[in-house]
């Protein structure tokens, strides 16, 4: 399913479609966490990426994250994306704020 509905919905330009990462539950110790006391959670995975943008000499600037990296997100900000039965973000290349290795 999550395959055919990639292929009808891609990213323009410097977009970033992004899945962010399921909130925590439980502490460590053990303890459930009330819904409203879980934080939004920053981390995402790419899951697809626009071509990149033309820079004044009009050349591609390519995106910076590919798909299956790990990012930071900001805070605020994004477009939220329901395909299918996920729901996804859309940001800016310039706005992640900041790419995690592996």
């Amino acid at each position: 399913m999550a395959g055919k509905v990639f292929r009808s919905f891609m990213p323009l330009f410097d977009r970033v479609l992004v899945q962010r990462f399921a909130p925590e539950t439980t502490t460590k110790g053990g303890i459930v966490l009330p819904e409203k006391s879980a934080g939004k959670v920053l981390r995402a995975t790419v899951v697809a990426t626009g071509p990149g943008v033309e820079d004044k000499d009009g050349k591609l600037k390519p995106v910076t994250v590919g798909p299956g990296d790990e990012v930071l997100l900001p805070e605020y900000g994004g477009t939220k994306v329901t395909l299918g039965d996920e729901e996804f973000h859309l940001f800016r290349d310039g706005d992640i704020l900041g790419k995690f290795s592996n």
